[in-house]
């Protein structure tokens, strides 16, 4: 998911490079990021906080790429999409076997 991300809002306008696509990106690479620090933690407990934290980066990118999309800057029909549907799909499953 994070190189698509990368691949799409490199087609970004040059003006959105420190703007929306920064920003992109940015919450992109906190969803594996927050994934790999929380299953180093010592409780699940930890885990899942950080499983809550990569959920809402999930949703946050969800968001920036609807508007990069109402903007004109890629299809409301990009795989990109799909794939953070599959994502959050597979956060939430593996959230809620976390917190059992």
């Amino acid at each position: 998911m994070v190189k698509m991300v990368y691949q799409v809002s490199q087609h970004f306008p040059r003006e959105e490079v420190y703007g929306l696509a920064s920003q992109v990106r940015r919450a992109a690479v906190s969803v594996p990021s927050n994934l790999s620090e929380g299953a180093a933690r010592a409780s699940r407990k930890e885990f899942s906080h950080f499983l809550s934290v990569a959920k809402g980066s999930l949703s946050e990118l969800e968001t920036q790429l609807m508007i990069s999309a109402d903007l004109g800057y890629l299809p409301v029909d990009h795989d990109i999409f799909a794939q953070l549907e599959r994502v959050a799909q597979l956060l939430g499953g593996l959230h809620r076997k976390v917190s059992r």
